[in-house]
């Protein structure tokens, strides 16, 4: 059987912060196997750091975690694998991984100076402003 999960249950298992409903994402982690789609991580990045106060480097290190146990598959590692590392040389995760999943396409047009300016040259896909 296949099981996916959804951001509150990432959040619960990463921050500890309900006991019963930890306890109950605890043990999923531990007995199922799970599937964790890319719009779950995203919203569980957008969440730790503002509710939470979790550091970029701490998020990285809990999807690189979550991502390597055995009985975790995550959409498109391959992608998530790039963004994180993008996101830890200094991109925000969401723009990581909105260009890591456009890899397979020449240019991703945004009007973000500051995504503009740090993803140039970390992919293929050249990041830039319409009409340039």
């Amino acid at each position: 059987m296949r099981l996916a999960v959804d951001t509150n249950i990432l959040v619960r298992l990463l921050t500890h912060d309900d006991e019963k409903q930890y306890q109950k994402a605890y043990k999923l982690f531990q007995h199922s196997h799970l599937y964790i789609a890319r719009t779950v991580l995203l919203e569980t990045e957008w969440v730790l750091p503002y509710a939470y106060k979790y550091s970029a480097t701490d998020i990285i290190h809990a999807f690189k975690t979550l991502s390597g146990l055995p009985n975790v598959e995550v959409e498109n590692a391959d992608i998530l694998a790039n963004a994180l590392d993008w996101h830890q040389s200094g991109l925000d995760f969401a723009d990581a991984l909105h260009l890591a999943g456009s890899q397979n396409c020449d240019t991703f047009y945004t009007f973000d100076e500051k995504f503009i300016k740090k993803g140039k040259n970390i992919s293929n896909c050249e990041v830039k402003k319409p009409g340039h």
